[in-house]
């Protein structure tokens, strides 16, 4: 490039006054007015435009090497980027309403901690190793009152938490964010540097979050779930449970936790079924994409075996009143005026194992889907031991993998049977007190 003979800098007479501009095409820029920080117009004092417009060639020779050098084409804020990336999701379709609110909240955490307006190529992986590490410290929820004087003025430290009652000043652990939940915050960063470098605003291969050496990771432990007679026990609970207020109550516990038993669904999947989801002719329940919900994925559309003891509950659920159901969920919501989907059966599952044993919030829905898997591994089809493959097809997965490392358990009580189901009469010698405690509550 040819040397520049002249200065930058012209001026220009405006209100009395002469006003400094800067010609900045030969770089990129234009004739530009040179404003001083927290002023509104042009500099008068020559010393304060050559700053100023030094400062500016510095700035649009940088966006020129950026542009030729790394593919840099336009310079983002943290902030700014993270709606223009949301609003890029919500198109495409990639994820739910509830995903992509979870997405925003995790970004604006992010953003308050880094900075609104940071750029996204100045975050490096020490910024990130430094977020990640304030994560872990960080309360997973405020307390809500003084586990010694019940009052609700505790104050938080890190892991700390401490009373500011007067006359208490009882301090106790605060449980913090686990691994996993971290690694929520540092995938939805890294999701958005993915597609900063696709719109060039960051080098390609710029990932502070992938360059992370070591990153929290979830504590593995095996998960919750029954074995074959302490799911017949829950089942019987469920058969003979009577509900205290039965207007407002869920009148298909039974069926409902059957399902679950019985199916391996997933929470979202069983209570969007309906009712021409199951098919007493072919002997098959189908999980497809509906009104009510989506599925989780691609391979989750599929279609599991109605075994006989659903069949009998089922028949008896849908066809044994005075008004059979022949249409829509096969589960619906009783609190709503028209048809709509449950979204909370934690109360009712808390009252029917409660009758059966366990403590309130011990058995969940997700315990069930471990269970069939459990329990289905020791089938036979056709005479022969199931297929790992076939469970994991039936669970909606792609391949065996996560039934191998995940849903896959070894019982105390193993033999081959030709269906799943989960009878007490059959391990009532198991059971034992357990069972007749059971069977006296419902005699009284």
């Amino acid at each position: 490039m040819a040397k520049r003979k002249k200065s930058r800098v012209y001026w220009r007479q405006q209100g009395g006054a002469r006003r400094a501009y800067g010609d900045f095409r030969d770089v990129g820029g234009g004739r530009e007015a040179l404003i001083a920080p927290g002023e509104q117009r042009a500099a008068t004092d020559p010393v304060i435009a050559e700053r100023l417009a030094a400062d500016r060639l510095s700035e649009l020779l940088g966006e020129k090497r950026d542009a030729v050098l790394f593919g840099i084409r336009r310079k983002e804020t943290l902030l700014s980027f993270a709606a223009y990336h949301l609003v890029q999701k919500a198109k495409a379709g990639s994820g739910t309403e509830q995903h992509l609110a979870a997405v925003q909240q995790r970004l604006d955490v992010a953003a308050a901690f880094f900075g609104a307006d940071r750029e996204l190529s100045s975050i490096g992986v020490r910024d990130v190793q430094a977020f990640s590490n304030d994560l872990l410290e960080r309360p997973r929820r405020a307390p809500e009152r003084c586990p010694a004087c019940r009052a609700r003025r505790p104050s938080l430290v890190g892991r700390k938490a401490a009373c500011r009652a007067s006359g208490c000043g009882h301090r106790w652990q605060v449980a913090c964010m686990s691994g996993a939940n971290v690694r929520h915050y540092l995938n939805a960063i890294s999701n958005l540097y993915r597609r900063a470098q696709s719109e060039g605003c960051v080098p390609p291969g710029f990932n502070p979050v992938a360059a992370l050496m070591e990153k929290p990771k979830a504590t593995r432990q095996e998960a919750h779930w029954l074995e074959v007679h302490d799911a017949a026990l829950l089942l019987e609970a469920a058969r003979t449970y009577r509900p205290r207020r039965e207007e407002i109550a869920m009148p298909y516990a039974h069926a409902l936790i059957a399902t679950y038993l019985l199916t391996g669904g997933r929470e979202k999947e069983v209570l969007g079924l309906e009712v021409e989801d199951v098919s007493f002719d072919r002997g098959t329940i189908t999980f497809r994409p509906n009104r009510w919900r989506r599925l989780k994925t691609a391979t989750s559309h599929r279609s599991v075996p109605l075994w006989p003891q659903l069949r009998e509950i089922l028949q008896a659920y849908l066809y044994g009143g005075e008004t059979p159901r022949v249409s829509g969920l096969l589960f619906p919501s009783v609190r709503s005026q028209k048809d709509a989907m449950i979204t909370d059966v934690r109360k009712m599952l808390d009252a029917v194992a409660g009758r059966a044993g366990w403590q309130r919030g011990e058995v969940r829905t997700k315990a069930f889907r471990h269970t069939y898997c459990a329990a289905r591994l020791q089938t036979l089809d056709r005479g022969a031991p199931v297929s790992v493959y076939t469970v994991g097809r039936e669970l909606g997965h792609g391949g065996d993998s996560l039934v191998k490392r995940v849903y896959g358990h070894l019982g105390d009580v193993r033999h081959r049977v030709d269906v799943v189901e989960y009878r007490a009469e059959q391990h009532a010698e198991r059971l034992g007190d357990r069972l007749r405690a059971l069977q006296a509550s419902e005699q009284q």
